[in-house]
């Protein structure tokens, strides 16, 4: 990682502040979740207690690879900052989802039909739509930067 922040692209300063947010996150989620443990008979947390805490620490750690990435990455500022930011917010996205989830106890597996969200019922695709979309942010911003990278090697 580049020791100096002034020499961070932008993109790398982004991401770099998403891993703090996720790593905060999933550091308070694991009080959360260890309150929920305390004091229940079985000592389990809600299924998306849980979810949202370990999901929070690894996307922390994803974000760190976006931020290397991004900082070697041959194209342009512009591209390399919605290459970054396109997955960062799909990754906080689906954290304050379990988040939520875990918030209102209300499902062990949010892909269950109906999909419901606390007492509302979710459309019928719009969770399939959601997930399009993530596979689409999250692995062609990955995609970009990778190629980036691989053009700043001389491979493409």
């Amino acid at each position: 990682m580049i020791a100096d922040a002034a020499a961070l692209v932008p993109a790398a300063r982004l991401a770099l502040l998403g891993a703090g947010v996720f790593f905060l996150a999933g550091l308070l989620s694991g009080i959360w979740k260890y309150a929920h443990i305390a004091q229940r008979d079985d000592a389990q947390a809600p299924a998306y207690v849980d979810i949202a805490h370990r999901a929070a620490l690894l996307y922390a750690f994803a974000a760190l690879l976006l931020a290397q990435f991004a900082q070697l990455s041959a194209w342009s500022a512009a591209v390399n900052l919605w290459a970054t930011a396109l997955p960062l917010a799909f990754f906080a996205a689906a954290i304050g989802g379990y988040a939520l989830h875990g918030w209102l106890d209300d499902t062990d597996n949010q892909f269950r039909r109906p999909q419901r969200v606390g007492r509302r019922t979710l459309p019928k695709h719009g969770l399939a739509a959601f997930m399009v979309l993530l596979v689409i942010a999250e692995v062609g911003g990955f995609a970009v930067l990778f190629a980036g990278l691989l053009r700043a090697f001389g491979l493409l």
